[in-house]
Protein backbone atom coordinates (compact mmCIF):
# COMPACT_ATOMS: atom_id res chain seq x y z
CA UNK A 1 0.00 0.00 0.00
CA UNK A 2 2.98 2.58 0.41
CA UNK A 3 4.36 1.84 -2.62
CA UNK A 4 1.45 2.15 -4.40
CA UNK A 5 0.13 5.99 -2.73
CA UNK A 6 4.07 6.90 -3.05
CA UNK A 7 3.68 6.03 -6.63
CA UNK A 8 0.71 8.24 -7.15
CA UNK A 9 2.64 10.81 -5.19
CA UNK A 10 5.62 11.02 -7.88
CA UNK A 11 3.26 10.42 -10.68
CA UNK A 12 1.49 13.77 -10.11
CA UNK A 13 5.03 15.21 -9.40
CA UNK A 14 5.96 14.34 -12.95
CA UNK A 15 2.70 15.02 -14.41
CA UNK A 16 3.16 18.39 -13.28
CA UNK A 17 6.84 18.75 -14.42
CA UNK A 18 5.80 17.69 -17.75
CA UNK A 19 2.30 19.95 -18.30
CA UNK A 20 2.79 22.48 -15.75
CA UNK A 21 6.92 23.71 -16.07
CA UNK A 22 6.93 25.39 -19.29
CA UNK A 23 7.99 23.22 -21.44
CA UNK A 24 11.40 22.93 -20.22
CA UNK A 25 12.14 19.47 -21.23
CA UNK A 26 11.35 19.87 -24.81
CA UNK A 27 14.69 21.21 -25.70
CA UNK A 28 13.51 23.70 -28.42
CA UNK A 29 16.59 24.49 -30.27
CA UNK A 30 16.81 28.00 -31.45
CA UNK A 31 16.91 29.27 -34.98
CA UNK A 32 18.12 32.93 -36.46
CA UNK A 33 14.94 35.13 -35.74
CA UNK A 34 15.26 38.20 -39.12
CA UNK A 35 17.74 40.44 -40.18
CA UNK A 36 19.72 42.79 -38.67
CA UNK A 37 18.77 46.65 -38.27
CA UNK A 38 20.21 48.69 -41.15
CA UNK A 39 22.09 50.70 -38.44
CA UNK A 40 24.25 47.62 -37.64
CA UNK A 41 24.73 47.47 -33.68
CA UNK A 42 28.63 47.62 -32.25
CA UNK A 43 29.61 44.70 -30.60
CA UNK A 44 32.52 44.25 -27.91
CA UNK A 45 33.34 40.48 -26.80
CA UNK A 46 34.99 39.90 -23.66
CA UNK A 47 36.66 36.79 -22.39
CA UNK A 48 38.32 36.22 -19.23
CA UNK A 49 41.00 33.65 -19.24
CA UNK A 50 43.03 32.02 -16.74
CA UNK A 51 45.21 28.77 -18.01
CA UNK A 52 43.18 28.14 -20.74
CA UNK A 53 46.32 27.79 -23.67
CA UNK A 54 44.82 24.12 -24.77
CA UNK A 55 41.32 25.27 -25.75
CA UNK A 56 41.58 29.43 -26.12
CA UNK A 57 43.15 29.43 -29.69
CA UNK A 58 40.07 27.74 -31.39
CA UNK A 59 38.06 29.84 -29.31
CA UNK A 60 39.19 33.05 -30.43
CA UNK A 61 39.58 31.99 -34.09
CA UNK A 62 35.74 31.47 -34.29
CA UNK A 63 35.18 34.87 -33.13
CA UNK A 64 37.91 36.36 -35.06
CA UNK A 65 36.02 34.78 -38.51
CA UNK A 66 32.52 36.18 -37.68
CA UNK A 67 30.44 37.16 -40.37
CA UNK A 68 29.57 40.16 -38.65
CA UNK A 69 28.53 43.63 -41.66
CA UNK A 70 28.76 45.67 -37.78
CA UNK A 71 32.07 46.55 -36.40
CA UNK A 72 32.86 44.30 -33.40
CA UNK A 73 36.09 43.66 -31.85
CA UNK A 74 37.13 41.16 -29.37
CA UNK A 75 38.94 41.96 -25.83
CA UNK A 76 40.94 39.04 -23.91
CA UNK A 77 41.64 39.27 -20.62
CA UNK A 78 44.39 37.31 -18.91
CA UNK A 79 44.06 36.07 -15.47
CA UNK A 80 47.10 35.59 -14.31
CA UNK A 81 47.92 32.71 -17.06
CA UNK A 82 50.94 30.37 -16.75
CA UNK A 83 50.81 28.66 -19.41
CA UNK A 84 50.91 30.31 -22.82
CA UNK A 85 47.08 31.67 -23.08
CA UNK A 86 47.95 34.93 -24.31
CA UNK A 87 50.33 33.98 -26.47
CA UNK A 88 48.01 31.31 -27.97
CA UNK A 89 45.00 34.01 -28.34
CA UNK A 90 47.12 36.30 -30.13
CA UNK A 91 48.03 34.04 -32.79
CA UNK A 92 44.39 33.01 -33.46
CA UNK A 93 43.91 36.20 -34.52
CA UNK A 94 44.95 39.70 -36.00
CA UNK A 95 45.57 42.70 -33.62
CA UNK A 96 42.96 44.91 -35.37
CA UNK A 97 40.59 42.28 -34.28
CA UNK A 98 41.69 41.42 -31.23
CA UNK A 99 43.50 43.11 -28.16
CA UNK A 100 44.97 41.32 -24.76
CA UNK A 101 45.27 42.96 -21.59
CA UNK A 102 47.03 41.61 -18.36
CA UNK A 103 44.78 41.40 -15.62
CA UNK A 104 45.28 43.54 -12.43
CA UNK A 105 45.34 41.32 -8.93
CA UNK A 106 42.18 40.03 -7.43
CA UNK A 107 40.81 42.85 -5.38
CA UNK A 108 38.34 41.86 -1.93
CA UNK A 109 34.91 41.00 -2.70
CA UNK A 110 35.30 39.94 -6.20
CA UNK A 111 34.97 36.72 -8.09
CA UNK A 112 37.70 36.04 -10.51
CA UNK A 113 35.78 35.85 -13.34
CA UNK A 114 33.83 39.08 -12.78
CA UNK A 115 36.85 40.84 -12.03
CA UNK A 116 39.09 39.74 -15.06
CA UNK A 117 35.22 40.42 -16.97
CA UNK A 118 34.88 43.73 -15.24
CA UNK A 119 38.28 45.04 -16.91
CA UNK A 120 37.95 43.68 -20.53
CA UNK A 121 34.21 45.55 -20.24
CA UNK A 122 36.62 48.89 -19.12
CA UNK A 123 38.60 48.46 -22.12
CA UNK A 124 36.12 48.05 -24.75
CA UNK A 125 34.65 52.06 -23.93
CA UNK A 126 37.35 52.98 -26.09
CA UNK A 127 34.99 51.20 -28.92
CA UNK A 128 31.34 52.63 -27.81
CA UNK A 129 30.05 49.21 -28.43
CA UNK A 130 25.96 49.17 -27.94
CA UNK A 131 26.61 45.08 -27.02
CA UNK A 132 28.94 43.29 -24.87
CA UNK A 133 29.35 39.88 -25.49
CA UNK A 134 30.38 38.20 -22.86
CA UNK A 135 32.23 34.60 -23.75
CA UNK A 136 33.99 32.07 -22.17
CA UNK A 137 37.21 30.80 -23.22
CA UNK A 138 35.91 27.59 -24.09
CA UNK A 139 33.21 28.31 -26.49
CA UNK A 140 33.76 28.09 -30.48
CA UNK A 141 31.17 30.25 -32.19
CA UNK A 142 29.29 29.26 -35.55
CA UNK A 143 30.28 31.54 -38.36
CA UNK A 144 26.79 33.44 -37.86
CA UNK A 145 26.81 33.26 -34.22
CA UNK A 146 27.18 37.04 -33.69
CA UNK A 147 25.04 38.31 -36.48
CA UNK A 148 21.86 35.90 -35.20
CA UNK A 149 21.93 36.46 -31.38
CA UNK A 150 22.04 40.75 -31.80
CA UNK A 151 19.14 39.94 -34.27
CA UNK A 152 17.73 37.88 -31.25
CA UNK A 153 17.98 41.00 -29.32
CA UNK A 154 16.85 43.55 -31.83
CA UNK A 155 14.14 41.73 -33.31
CA UNK A 156 12.40 40.91 -30.12
CA UNK A 157 13.88 43.94 -27.92
CA UNK A 158 16.03 42.12 -25.52
CA UNK A 159 18.11 43.12 -23.35
CA UNK A 160 20.17 40.01 -22.64
CA UNK A 161 20.23 37.23 -24.75
CA UNK A 162 22.22 34.07 -23.94
CA UNK A 163 22.92 30.57 -25.47
CA UNK A 164 23.23 27.53 -23.71
CA UNK A 165 25.92 25.84 -26.12
CA UNK A 166 26.25 22.53 -26.93
CA UNK A 167 28.64 20.84 -24.21
CA UNK A 168 30.85 18.09 -24.84
CA UNK A 169 30.01 14.91 -24.92
CA UNK A 170 32.08 12.22 -25.87
CA UNK A 171 33.64 10.13 -22.72
CA UNK A 172 31.81 7.77 -20.77
CA UNK A 173 31.53 10.54 -17.98
CA UNK A 174 30.52 13.23 -20.14
CA UNK A 175 27.71 11.02 -21.86
CA UNK A 176 26.83 9.70 -18.47
CA UNK A 177 25.92 13.03 -16.77
CA UNK A 178 26.40 15.88 -19.09
CA UNK A 179 22.67 15.85 -20.79
CA UNK A 180 21.76 15.93 -17.21
CA UNK A 181 23.23 18.90 -16.52
CA UNK A 182 21.03 20.62 -19.38
CA UNK A 183 18.11 19.17 -18.24
CA UNK A 184 18.65 20.05 -14.03
CA UNK A 185 19.58 23.59 -15.54
CA UNK A 186 16.27 24.15 -17.92
CA UNK A 187 14.17 22.56 -14.77
CA UNK A 188 15.76 25.15 -12.68
CA UNK A 189 14.96 28.26 -15.18
CA UNK A 190 12.41 27.38 -18.18
CA UNK A 191 13.17 29.05 -21.07
CA UNK A 192 9.68 30.14 -21.71
CA UNK A 193 9.62 31.28 -17.73
CA UNK A 194 12.69 33.39 -18.26
CA UNK A 195 11.31 35.15 -21.76
CA UNK A 196 7.40 36.26 -19.68
CA UNK A 197 7.32 39.38 -18.97
CA UNK A 198 4.86 37.91 -16.32
CA UNK A 199 7.31 36.05 -14.73
CA UNK A 200 10.14 36.61 -12.27
CA UNK A 201 11.99 33.57 -13.26
CA UNK A 202 15.54 34.79 -14.64
CA UNK A 203 18.65 32.79 -15.90
CA UNK A 204 20.75 32.81 -18.51
CA UNK A 205 24.25 30.55 -19.76
CA UNK A 206 27.45 32.08 -19.27
CA UNK A 207 29.33 30.78 -22.39
CA UNK A 208 27.13 33.00 -24.52
CA UNK A 209 25.89 35.80 -23.27
CA UNK A 210 24.97 39.14 -24.95
CA UNK A 211 23.74 42.15 -23.08
CA UNK A 212 23.16 45.97 -24.14
CA UNK A 213 25.73 48.00 -22.65
CA UNK A 214 22.73 50.72 -21.75
CA UNK A 215 21.02 47.99 -20.08
CA UNK A 216 24.73 46.89 -18.04
CA UNK A 217 25.26 50.56 -16.96
CA UNK A 218 21.53 50.64 -15.65
CA UNK A 219 22.01 48.22 -13.25
CA UNK A 220 25.51 49.47 -11.77
CA UNK A 221 27.84 47.90 -14.34
CA UNK A 222 29.45 44.34 -13.58
CA UNK A 223 30.44 45.33 -10.12
CA UNK A 224 26.13 45.10 -9.27
CA UNK A 225 26.88 40.69 -9.30
CA UNK A 226 30.95 41.09 -8.53
CA UNK A 227 30.40 38.13 -5.56
CA UNK A 228 28.12 36.33 -7.41
CA UNK A 229 29.77 32.35 -8.25
CA UNK A 230 26.65 31.73 -10.18
CA UNK A 231 26.97 34.87 -11.94
CA UNK A 232 25.01 34.51 -15.56
CA UNK A 233 21.95 34.16 -13.74
CA UNK A 234 22.66 36.77 -11.05
CA UNK A 235 22.77 39.09 -14.09
CA UNK A 236 20.01 37.93 -15.83
CA UNK A 237 18.13 38.41 -12.17
CA UNK A 238 19.84 42.01 -12.63
CA UNK A 239 17.97 43.06 -15.54
CA UNK A 240 14.87 41.39 -14.97
CA UNK A 241 14.69 43.37 -12.15
CA UNK A 242 15.74 46.78 -13.96
CA UNK A 243 12.67 46.19 -16.27
CA UNK A 244 14.83 44.32 -18.98
CA UNK A 245 13.54 41.15 -21.17
CA UNK A 246 15.61 38.31 -21.22
CA UNK A 247 15.85 35.35 -23.38
CA UNK A 248 17.58 32.19 -23.27
CA UNK A 249 17.78 29.59 -25.44
CA UNK A 250 19.68 25.88 -26.56
CA UNK A 251 22.23 26.69 -30.03
CA UNK A 252 22.99 23.47 -31.27
CA UNK A 253 26.31 24.78 -33.62
CA UNK A 254 27.83 26.93 -30.39
CA UNK A 255 29.95 24.60 -28.66
CA UNK A 256 32.25 23.86 -25.55
CA UNK A 257 35.05 22.17 -25.62
CA UNK A 258 36.36 21.88 -22.14
CA UNK A 259 36.86 17.96 -21.92
CA UNK A 260 35.61 16.12 -19.01
CA UNK A 261 37.68 13.14 -18.59
CA UNK A 262 36.04 11.50 -15.30
CA UNK A 263 33.37 11.88 -13.26
CA UNK A 264 35.39 13.39 -10.50
CA UNK A 265 36.03 15.95 -12.53
CA UNK A 266 32.26 16.56 -13.51
CA UNK A 267 31.69 16.21 -9.84
CA UNK A 268 34.01 18.89 -8.83
CA UNK A 269 32.22 20.92 -11.94
CA UNK A 270 28.44 20.76 -10.17
CA UNK A 271 29.87 20.84 -6.88
CA UNK A 272 32.07 24.61 -7.37
CA UNK A 273 28.35 26.16 -7.74
CA UNK A 274 25.69 23.87 -6.14
CA UNK A 275 25.17 24.88 -2.32
CA UNK A 276 25.73 28.88 -4.09
CA UNK A 277 22.19 27.80 -5.75
CA UNK A 278 20.78 26.52 -2.27
CA UNK A 279 21.77 29.40 -1.09
CA UNK A 280 24.20 28.12 1.52
CA UNK A 281 21.39 26.72 3.11
CA UNK A 282 21.48 23.08 5.03
CA UNK A 283 18.07 23.09 5.41
CA UNK A 284 17.37 24.12 1.85
CA UNK A 285 20.30 21.18 1.31
CA UNK A 286 18.02 18.65 3.62
CA UNK A 287 14.73 19.76 1.50
CA UNK A 288 16.70 19.43 -1.74
CA UNK A 289 17.93 15.84 -1.18
CA UNK A 290 14.58 14.62 0.03
CA UNK A 291 13.02 16.31 -3.35
CA UNK A 292 15.37 14.60 -5.50
CA UNK A 293 14.52 11.03 -3.16
CA UNK A 294 11.09 11.65 -4.02
CA UNK A 295 11.39 12.77 -7.60
CA UNK A 296 13.74 10.59 -9.06
CA UNK A 297 14.48 7.54 -6.78
CA UNK A 298 11.36 6.96 -5.34
CA UNK A 299 9.87 5.90 -8.51
CA UNK A 300 11.66 2.72 -10.04
CA UNK A 301 11.80 1.50 -5.97
CA UNK A 302 7.98 1.61 -6.48
CA UNK A 303 8.03 -0.24 -9.99
CA UNK A 304 9.93 -2.67 -8.55
CA UNK A 305 7.74 -3.01 -5.72
CA UNK A 306 5.05 -3.26 -8.17
CA UNK A 307 2.91 -0.46 -8.10
CA UNK A 308 1.66 1.02 -11.57
CA UNK A 309 1.69 4.52 -10.21
CA UNK A 310 5.74 3.97 -10.10
CA UNK A 311 6.18 2.15 -13.27
CA UNK A 312 4.15 5.26 -15.00
CA UNK A 313 6.01 7.85 -12.87
CA UNK A 314 9.37 6.47 -14.35
CA UNK A 315 8.16 6.21 -17.82
CA UNK A 316 7.22 9.74 -17.34
CA UNK A 317 10.67 10.71 -16.00
CA UNK A 318 11.89 8.75 -19.31
CA UNK A 319 9.67 10.81 -22.04
CA UNK A 320 10.83 13.48 -19.87
CA UNK A 321 14.49 13.04 -20.37
CA UNK A 322 14.59 12.03 -23.67
CA UNK A 323 14.48 15.27 -26.25
CA UNK A 324 17.96 15.99 -24.10
CA UNK A 325 19.42 12.96 -24.81
CA UNK A 326 18.42 13.11 -28.94
CA UNK A 327 19.67 16.53 -28.54
CA UNK A 328 22.85 14.97 -27.26
CA UNK A 329 22.71 11.62 -29.51
CA UNK A 330 23.04 9.10 -26.95
CA UNK A 331 20.77 5.99 -26.99
CA UNK A 332 17.37 6.81 -25.25
CA UNK A 333 18.69 3.59 -22.86
CA UNK A 334 20.12 5.83 -20.86
CA UNK A 335 16.93 7.56 -19.74
CA UNK A 336 15.94 4.82 -17.24
CA UNK A 337 19.13 5.69 -15.66
CA UNK A 338 18.43 9.09 -14.43
CA UNK A 339 17.57 8.25 -11.06
CA UNK A 340 21.17 6.98 -11.05
CA UNK A 341 22.57 10.34 -11.86
CA UNK A 342 20.28 12.23 -10.10
CA UNK A 343 22.01 10.81 -6.86
CA UNK A 344 25.31 11.51 -8.28
CA UNK A 345 24.27 15.35 -8.54
CA UNK A 346 22.76 15.19 -4.82
CA UNK A 347 26.12 13.77 -4.39
CA UNK A 348 28.03 16.85 -5.46
CA UNK A 349 26.23 19.23 -3.79
CA UNK A 350 26.70 17.72 -0.43
CA UNK A 351 30.06 17.96 -1.61
CA UNK A 352 29.65 21.49 -2.16
CA UNK A 353 28.25 22.12 1.26
CA UNK A 354 30.80 20.59 2.80
CA UNK A 355 33.57 22.42 1.31
CA UNK A 356 31.75 25.54 1.91
CA UNK A 357 31.75 24.51 5.32
CA UNK A 358 35.06 24.33 5.25
CA UNK A 359 35.94 27.46 3.87
CA UNK A 360 36.95 25.73 -0.23
CA UNK A 361 33.84 26.57 -1.27
CA UNK A 362 33.53 27.93 -5.93
CA UNK A 363 37.17 26.64 -5.75
CA UNK A 364 38.13 27.31 -9.48
CA UNK A 365 41.27 27.45 -11.18
CA UNK A 366 43.25 27.08 -7.73
CA UNK A 367 41.08 29.42 -6.12
CA UNK A 368 38.78 29.32 -3.62
CA UNK A 369 35.83 31.39 -4.43
CA UNK A 370 33.10 31.15 -1.30
CA UNK A 371 32.01 33.54 0.28
CA UNK A 372 33.64 35.94 2.48
CA UNK A 373 34.50 34.86 6.45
Amino acid sequence: MFFHIAGGATLGIWLYLLLGRGGFWRMHVSSPPGTLPPNVPRVVAVVPARNEADVVGLAIASLANQQYPGAWHIVLVDDASQDGTSETARSAASPARLTVIPGAALPPGWTGKLWAVSQGIRETARFSPDYLLLTDADVVHPHRGLSDLVSQAETGGYDLVSWMVTLRCETLAERALIPAFVFFFFLLYPPAWIRSERRSTAGAAGGCLLIRRAMLERIGGIARIRGALIDDCALARAVKQHGGRVWLGLRADARSIREYETFAEIGRMISRNAFTQLRHSGILLAVTAAGLAVTYVLPPVAAFAGSVFGLAAWASMCLAYAPVLRFYRRSLLWAPLLPLVATFYLGASIHSAVADWQGRGGMWKGRAQGRPR
